[in-house]
């Protein structure tokens, strides 16, 4: 199945603690069906010092399923993702507002 949410698309959350913000997408794992949101499900991961890095209570975003989520389109509203021919290539649109993402 062809990747409705990808890297760098912005989303917003639809259900869950984090309901109602909104963050970019950090990376996807289509086979878990999950994707890291930027600022979104955040935990706190407990690091030891090392030379190079600082250690201590670091939040971290942990992963959150793509079921939850939904891409924002041009008047900042969820939308779903569908997908059409433009000029031979197969385009992402916003199913709300018609625009190619």
């Amino acid at each position: 199945m062809a990747a409705k949410l990808r890297k760098g698309d912005k989303v917003v959350v639809l259900s869950g603690k984090d309901k109602g913000k909104t963050g970019e997408i950090e990376s996807v794992d289509p086979k878990g069906g999950k994707a890291v949101v930027g600022g979104v499900n955040m935990a706190i991961r407990h690091t030891r010092q090392s030379q190079t890095a600082q250690g201590g209570r670091i939040p971290k975003a942990m992963p959150i399923d793509l079921s939850n989520l939904a891409i924002v389109d041009g008047n900042g509203k969820a939308s779903r993702v569908g997908f059409r021919m433009e000029d031979g290539k197969k385009v992402r649109f916003a199913k709300t507002t018609g625009d190619a993402i």
